[in-house]
Order: structure tokens, then C-alpha cells, then sequence
């Protein structure tokens, strides 16, 4: 059958023409900012929850106290419960992880991109419920994690499940679920701009209004709430001595790179654990256990590496602390924290991630010029964004955490310096690295799509072969067999389109017969025609392409209706390889006409 001559695309699939702009945000972008205030008060519940639950475990656990109190585990006596306690909490995970979900393992960000890029963007109820509370039994049985991760997966689960209610597409569905993780995010830390750049770096594999503006909503709603929930100011307020001379910034960028190659170290060393435990001889739902052995004789050496540890994050920016003790804890840390998450327990990496890089950044600042607390903020940045591969996220979350705007100069330095330098050994993060093992691809480069770039006419073939309204059927099912294309337009004698005819409809012709006496014209149907105009930007023609199967879309006047040209799959590549070019070629200078 033909593919006739209507320009109405009502009713036919065909995607409708929309006005172009620098956006392609309509008010449905209202609709999820309203929901995202829903979302936004969910995510700081769940926060505020989980907190709860951590604080209430680890009272229970070390302090045989059902209170809400926060007690440090600085001073806790070696014995033999710290050992067996850690134990028994990996081994409720992993039986909660068997016969729950086992979306509960790991740190949980991974999961969240993985739900986001192939599963529609769909968490399931027990995610959101067995995902705090097996975080609560990890952190609050000594596991070296920070709730972050968790409540990213949490606050997710909740604008998922939210979006799951309504007649809502994957996209918008993203959208929500990111807006839960920011939401959780900033009632946790109080960083809501830092939950924002997180969730644009990191979640949403886009920069767009749609989504940008109701994840904004979330983290301002989670922010309105947290002085209520949680108290006003920083989380670990800190100003620090600026003792840089002009030159300064270079030994910033310096302590970047070694930040950069202590996360590759890590990252390494994570995975070749996985593998290790993927090794073993026993069913994954017992490696928790092991990694909770690992973590307790830990924690017979360095109590203070047990548990999130917010007040070593405290010390190591404020704290007069000893240069020994800061190696201990350093290298305890590292080992129980690269154990237990490679075992598959359930815990975030934010924390564990600004303990290493503080460190670090402490014992730096030691022969650096100035206060150790400026260089292990600047480690723990550098830390979060090279590991993370998030490095705006991390100055500005750096930022929020402390107050301190001044650092802003300091931070990027280090940040950017520890992001080239993983980008540049690692081809994956230790968040992509567990998806891209599951046999996923992701790529976090972001950039504009050149077919939103390119006009019609600048790439249409203006030379069409076309064939008359009136030629005759049997002459058309002749050049329909030995012509070139596939597809062919059809034109009165003024040149105005009236449909499209394919080898197909050649073959259904010569088995139906009897149309000797018929022409082309008086075979078009009534069905719509996909065109597009030469001041439509290719994507569109992309899009007619998909939803009609064509493989060429004829190009027309848009007041007359004349055929001037037409598209191909083979001239799409074309944009393609000129975008490529661009990548590729390089040249010192170019004069014109030479």
C-alpha cells in the first residue's frame, strides 16, 4: 500500500512538528515539579528514618542501650563482640539480600544508574524497604559506610514507586526517581546544590529542564525540612587558614594527583577483591559474613575505622590528632572498607571515600604550608571526585559541608587535578565498573545532539527521482523493480507531493492484476505522509524515521507542498562523520581559500 498524501499527522503515529528553541520543555514540567514536592518530603522522611535506625542499631549493638543517643565507638574495648558482632550483621544481609532482594547489595548508586538505564527506571517496594534497613544492620554492626548510598537508593525507590502511580514515561519516571536520591541526599549532609550537580553527573545522563527543575524542587523541599529534622548550619563547620602564596594553587592540583592515584589504588583493589570472593566455593548470601570478619579484627585495631565516622571527619578538619594514628586509621579503614564492600554488604561509599582522602589530605598538610585541616578537606574533594568521577559535585559538596566558600579556588584545583588523573588511568569508575560487569555498557561524556544542530536543507539530496501521479501502474511496478531506491515520492506535474511508493507495494500490485487501467494517483491512500520541511532540524526527520520504519522521508515546501528534496539513513551518517571529523582532525591554524 501506498503512503499517501494528508500533511495532518493526527491519528497516524507520526510524531508532530514542535517549535523550535534552545529547549523542549512544555508544562508538563509543572506537573513533575508539583510531584516532586511529594517526592522531596518522602526522601527526607526516609532520611531522617534511616539516621534513626542507624543511631537505634548501633546503640543495641555496642552499648546494649535502646536510645537515639549518638554515641562515638572511639573508646570501645577490644573483645570478642567485635568481631562476632560485624559477623552476625553481614550474615542477617546476606539472608535478607537471598530471600528479600538482592538489589539491597552493594553501596546502592550503582543499582540506582542500573534501574535508571535499563529498567525503565522501576524500583520495587521491598527495595525501599529492606534497602535502610539492612543498611542500618551493616553500619550499625561496625561496617566502615556512610548512609548516602543507601539513601540514594531509598529516596529512589521512593519517587519510583511515586511516579509508578501515575501515567507517567520512563523519562519522567527518571526524573522522580532522581528526585528522591537528591532529596535524601541533601537532608543527610545539608548540600542541596552538591545533591544536584550529584544528580546530574551521576543519575540523570542529561542536562535538560524537564528534569533539572524538579530534582532542584526536591533538594530546596528536602532543605526546608532538614532544620526541622536534623538542625540548621553545616555538618562539620570549619573555616580554614587560606596559607597559600600566589603559587599555591599548583600544590593544590598536586595534592589532586596523588588523591587521583590513591582512588585508582582503591578502585583496583576493589574489584580484585570482588573477584577473589566470586572465587570462592560458597553461595554469595555468606560473603557478608566474611567481609564482617574482616571488619571486626579491624576494628580490634582501630575502633574509631568501625561505623560511619562523621567525628573523624570532624577531627581530621578540626582536631589535633597524631600523626600515627591518623596511618592507623588510614590503612584500617582502607582494608575493612574495600572488604566488606567487595563481600556485597549493604553500605554507602561517600563517607568511607571523605575518611581516605581526609586522611590523606592531613598527613600532606603535615609538611605542606598551613593548618592540616585545609589539606584534608582538600583531599576528601579531591577524594569524592575522582572516585565518583563527579568532580563539580565534589567542591561544592565540600563547600555546603563546611561553609567555607572561600575554598572554592583550593578545592577545584584538587578536584579537577584528581579527576584527570582516574579518567586517565581508569576507564571506568567504581561505580560503573560494577554495571559494566553485569555486562552493561555506560558512558558519562555528555554533549549536544549534532542532529538538533543540523538543518534539513544543509544535508538533503535536492535531486530527487520521483515518479509522476499519472504514470500508469504496470510502468511503475517496472521501475519499482530495476530502479535504484527502495522507496520512490510521487508528484503531480506542479511538483506537490502526494505519496510515497515502495518495491512492496510493486510485489502486492503484480499479485492483485487487473490495475492495467489504473495510475499512481488513483492508488494513494488516505493515510498521512511522514514529511519534513528544510528548516526542520534533522532530529526530526530521525524521529519520523523510527516511528514509521522509512528509511528515506521526502522533504517538502511547506507552502506549497512541492517535493525539494530528501532525506536518506546513509546522509544521517554523514552528520555523524562530520562530527567525528571534528574529534579527530587537528590543525594548527587555517586560512581561508588555501
Amino acid at each position: 500500500m501506498t503512503i499517501a498524501n494528508a500533511e495532518s499527522s493526527a491519528g497516524t503515529g507520526v510524531p508532530p512538528r514542535r517549535v523550535l528553541g534552545d529547549f523542549t520543555a512544555d508544562r508538563r514540567l509543572l506537573m513533575l515539579a508539583a510531584m516532586a514536592l511529594v517526592v522531596g518530603g518522602g526522601g527526607t522522611g526516609a532520611a531522617w528514618l534511616l539516621l534513626r535506625l542507624i543511631t537505634l542499631t548501633t546503640n543495641l549493638v555496642w552499648f546494649g542501650r535502646f536510645d537515639l543517643v549518638s554515641r562515638s565507638l572511639e573508646h570501645l574495648a577490644p573483645s570478642p563482640w567485635m568481631v562476632a558482632a560485624p559477623v552476625l550483621g553481614g550474615l542477617a544481609i546476606g539472608l535478607m539480600a537471598r530471600f528479600g532482594s538482592e538489589k539491597i547489595r552493594g553501596h546502592g548508586i550503582p543499582e540506582a544508574i542500573e534501574a535508571i538505564l535499563i529498567g525503565g527506571s522501576r524500583m520495587s517496594p521491598k527495595v525501599a524497604v529492606l534497602k535502610p534497613i539492612s543498611s542500618a544492620i551493616s553500619i550499625g554492626t561496625g561496617g566502615p559506610f556512610g548512609a548516602e548510598g543507601p539513601i540514594i537508593m531509598t529516596g529512589g525507590a521512593i519517587g519510583s514507586l511515586f511516579a509508578q502511580f501515575f501515567h507517567l514515561s520512563a523519562a519522567e519516571r527518571k526524573t522522580l526517581l532522581v528526585a528522591g536520591a537528591a532529596a535524601g541526599m541533601t537532608a543527610i549532609f545539608g548540600t542541596p546544590v552538591a545533591a544536584v550537580l550529584l544528580s546530574v553527573e551521576l543519575l540523570l545522563f542529561e542536562w535538560r529542564p524537564r528534569s533539572f527543575i524538579p530534582v532542584a524542587v526536591a533538594a530546596v523541599t528536602a532543605a526546608s525540612w532538614r532544620p526541622l529534622l536534623f538542625g540548621r548550619g553545616p555538618l562539620f563547620p570549619f573555616a580554614a587558614d587560606l596559607p597559600l602564596p600566589w603559587w599555591g594553587l599548583a600544590l593544590c592540583a598536586g595534592l589532586g594527583v596523588v588523591a587521583g592515584l590513591q582512588s585508582g589504588l582503591l578502585t583496583k583493589l576493589l574489584y580484585g577483591l570482588e573477584d577473589a570472593f566470586e572465587r570462592l566455593p560458597i553461595h554469595w548470601m555468606w560473603w557478608p559474613a566474611l567481609g564482617g570478619l574482616g571488619v571486626g579484627l579491624g576494628g580490634l585495631v582501630e575502633p574509631r575505622a568501625l561505623g560511619v565516622g562523621y567525628d573523624v571527619i570532624g577531627d581530621l578538619l578540626t582536631g589535633h590528632l597524631v600523626v600515627e594514628a591518623v596511618i592507623v586509621l588510614l590503612a584500617v579503614k582502607a582494608l575493612i572498607w574495600l572488604v566488606a564492600l567487595s563481600s556485597g554488604t549493604s553500605g554507602g561509599v561517600l563517607a568511607p571515600l571523605l575518611i581516605l582522602g581526609g586522611a590523606m589530605g592531613w598527613l600532606a598538610g603535615q609538611v605542606l604550608p598551613g593548618d592540616a585541616g585545609f589539606w584534608a578537606l582538600l583531599g576528601m574533594a579531591a577524594m569524592l571526585g575522582g572516585t565518583m568521577r563527579s568532580p563539580l559535585t565534589a567542591v561544592i559538596f565540600a563547600v555546603e559541608l563546611t561553609g567555607d566558600w572561600r575554598m572554592l579556588g583550593p578545592l577545584l584545583a584538587a578536584s579537577a587535578a584528581a579527576y584527570a588523573t582516574t579518567v586517565l588511568l581508569l576507564k571506568r569508575s567504581i561505580l560503573t565498573e560494577k554495571i559494566a560487569r553485569r555486562g552493561r555498557h555506560v558512558t558519562r561524556e555528555y554533549g549536544v545532539d549534532p542532529y538538533e544542530l543540523v538543518r534539513v536543507s544543509e544535508v538533503m539530496v535536492r535531486g530527487v527521482d520521483a515518479l509522476p501521479a499519472d504514470l500508469p501502474i504496470p510502468d511503475a511496478v517496472a521501475v519499482l523493480q530495476r530502479g535504484q531506491h527502495q522507496v520512490y515520492p510521487i508528484v503531480e506535474a506542479s511538483g506537490r507531493l502526494v505519496g510515497l511508493v515502495s518495491r512492496a507495494d510493486a510485489l502486492a500490485w503484480r499479485v492483485e492484476g487487473g490495475l492495467e487501467e489504473q495510475t499512481l494517483a488513483e492508488r494513494v491512500s488516505d493515510a498521512a505522509l511522514p514529511t519534513a520541511h528544510p528548516d526542520d532540524v534533522v532530529a526530526r526527520v530521525v524521529e519520523l524515521m523510527l516511528a514509521t520504519g522509512l528509511g528515506r522521508i521526502p522533504v517538502t515546501d511547506p507552502a506549497s507542498g512541492r517535493l525539494v528534496g530528501l532525506l536518506a539513513r546513509k546522509d544521517l551518517l554523514q552528520i555523524h562523520a562530520t562530527a567525528s571529523r571534528a574529534e579527530g582532525e587537528r590543525q594548527a591554524y587555517f586560512i581561508p581559500g588555501r
